[in-house]
């Protein structure tokens, strides 16, 4: 049995911390008993900051870690692309592999406890099955060309094969309306759909939108120059795009758990057909790797109008700096000062948690749960984020 004691505790059973608050947990770490401290000298582990439950990383693409100070910063999607196709694979697989363990160790030391993850390839799948970190790995694909629908997904599913042989929770995913013919997102989709789980690159960026609406722009060209296909000119944002090719799948609603990430350009229409057609929606805030890319935000306070569940994630090294959840909130924090951090640490942890559903055992601190317990060090005298916040695991 293990006492832990701090100024804060977030249970997260609301966005308000305990002030002064204990956690007990057992030997295998499931929590025993929370509440305040009836004396806070007389703990005998007692920490300035605030405990909370472990992080939920919603949106990584850890095979990429070997780029992190590769690219150039604030190109645009269409740049950004350029700079990986140039870039992915310089170097050799024993060393990506080598950065892969390196970088899913630093997570959960710094408190990350699950991780929704892409892959392209099979290079994580050892890191992840020998991690105590949960992972759900989305098998993302790519193929403009309707011809090559069918040997994408016969690909595809060898990889999957591979990550279930593993130990991983894996399905194919699709990633965005830009790198897909319609024929291989919808494929892609219902086998998502299919697994329960489904991630989603959507809205990124404007060039996505222009894209969609009016068959033009950066993306649209570079799309064009590479020889590619793009998608339908639809008149409306990308997102809609989007649902309708799922509607081949099946009618709305969708009751499969649903994740869209970043959403940079997301409209209240949009958001309004996402609440409509999707039960168990969730969008993955990303916004150091908006700011990387785009030097733009997403639309947090449209989202947290219509009620949107929010989660967060950190993208991959190739258009982040870091991959630190607690730099991802700080962020947030100082663009939405209103939200409370309460309010971010549940996007960070319980929503995140109940996407890949988990929330019955991470995500919360509560009695009979197992989320792992994190420490924020460095918070301001008002118990806020600060330059020099940081995590570290306790449990």
């Amino acid at each position: 049995m293990k006492r832990i004691a701090a100024e804060y505790l977030y249970t997260l059973d609301s966005f308000r911390p305990v002030m002064n608050g204990f956690v007990e947990v057992d030997d295998e770490g499931t929590v025993t008993a929370v509440g305040e401290c009836s004396d806070p000298d007389k703990e005998e582990t007692f920490h300035k900051g605030a405990l909370v439950p472990g992080f939920v990383n919603s949106h990584c693409h850890i095979e990429l870690s070997h780029l992190k100070g590769k690219f150039r910063k604030k190109t645009g999607m269409a740049g950004f692309i350029d700079q990986i196709n140039a870039m992915r694979d310089i170097s050799d697989r024993a060393s990506r592999m080598e950065c892969i363990g390196q970088w899913m160790d630093r997570l959960w030391r710094q408190g990350v406890s699950a991780m929704a993850d892409i892959s392209n390839g099979d290079e994580s799948f050892q890191a992840k099955a020998s991690s105590p970190l949960y992972t759900r790995t989305f098998l993302e694909v790519f193929g403009s060309e309707p011809q090559d629908c069918a040997q994408v997904m016969s690909s595809v599913r060898v990889l999957q094969e591979k990550a279930l042989s593993c130990g991983l929770d894996a399905a194919p995913t699709p990633h965005s309306c830009y790198t897909m013919s319609p024929e291989l997102l919808t494929a892609a989709s219902a086998d998502a759909l299919k697994s329960g789980y489904l991630s989603y690159h959507s809205q990124e960026s404007p060039e996505e939108e222009q894209m969609l609406l009016l068959g033009s722009g950066a993306l649209y060209e570079n799309r064009k120059r590479l020889g590619m296909s793009t998608p339908p000119v639809t008149g409306k944002p990308s997102l809609f795009y989007f649902m309708d090719r799922l509607e081949k799948i099946h009618p709305s609603p969708f009751e499969e758990h649903i994740l869209l990430v970043h959403e940079v350009c997301l409209t209240g229409e949009a958001a309004d057909a996402v609440n409509d057609r999707f039960k168990n929606a969730y969008i993955a805030l990303c916004p150091l790797s908006n700011i990387f890319i785009h030097d733009t935000l997403p639309p947090v306070r449209l989202m947290r109008s219509k009620g949107m569940r929010l989660t967060l994630g950190t993208d991959s090294l190739s258009s982040n700096d870091t991959l630190d959840i607690v730099r991802e909130m700080h962020c947030l924090q100082k663009a939405f000062p209103d939200v409370c951090l309460g309010e971010i640490l549940t996007w960070a942890c319980r929503n995140g948690a109940s996407f890949l559903g988990k929330g019955e055992v991470l995500g919360s601190v509560a009695p009979g749960m197992k989320p792992g317990i994190v420490l924020i060090e460095g918070l301001d005298a008002d118990g806020r984020l600060t330059d020099e916040s940081f995590s570290r695991r306790i449990i």
